[in-house]
């Protein structure tokens, strides 16, 4: 239910890596979570020579430095400097301001409540918050419809870290039933084109214990 692990993994399934998955429960505070990255935020990337990378934005520029240069037509990063300002403008939309606004707060007062001791922070969700999140949801929902409809992908020509931020987040929300698709029709067809990719099959194929998505959550002509 993190949207910035989500988008990590589907930088690097692009990108052609195989990882071996390690869930955390953030709010434990487990030492050797610490260890890795003090500020006890996901995700936190460890490379085959145990370095550490921590956050989203510092791990998909790291890869795209690393890798994503040498993937040409398939850099999710684009060559042109100011295309690049946007993808990563759009990047930051999705992983913050979206995270802030709607993400969030929805996925703690649904599903982390659920799952966190009362002792640190459990207990029924806010309805107050709730109320809050989802109306905010159009605005966001709105904002994707346009550029959707107005550019072949999020941020230009092609597929783009703007565009696994995006999905990321809205992969949240939508296995949580909280988007109504049918306000949206040209922001769903940017949906589909995503979650057919093979990079968006094991998000797909993944439940979260004790909660089951909407029915058309792994539909791919939904």
């Amino acid at each position: 239910m993190s949207t910035a692990s989500r988008f990590v993994r589907l930088v690097l399934s692009e990108y052609g890596f195989q990882v071996d998955l390690v869930e955390e429960q953030t709010w434990e505070k487990r030492r050797e979570f610490l260890s890795l990255n003090p500020a006890g935020t996901l995700p936190v990337y460890v490379d085959d020579n145990m370095r550490v990378l921590c956050g989203p934005v510092v791990i998909s520029e790291f890869l795209d430095e690393t890798h994503g240069v040498l993937k040409r037509d398939r850099r999710l990063l684009a060559e042109d400097p100011f295309q690049r300002a946007e993808i990563r403008r759009l990047t930051e939309w999705f992983l913050q301001k979206m995270e802030q606004d709607v993400t969030r707060p929805l996925v703690r007062e649904r599903v982390h409540k659920l799952l966190i001791p009362n002792g640190l922070g459990g207990g029924a969700p806010d309805s107050k918050v709730l109320r809050t999140a989802r109306g905010n949801i159009r605005q966001h929902m709105k904002y994707l419809s346009w550029l959707s409809g107005s550019r072949p992908w999020l941020a230009g020509d092609r597929l783009s870290y703007a565009d696994l931020a995006a999905a990321a987040a809205i992969s949240v929300l939508d296995y949580l039933g909280e988007i109504d698709w049918a306000e949206y029709p040209v922001a769903k067809e940017w949906y589909q084109r995503i979650k057919s990719r093979p990079s968006f099959r094991p998000l797909l194929a993944e439940r979260l214990r004790g909660l089951t998505p909407v029915s058309h959550y792994a539909d791919l002509d939904f």
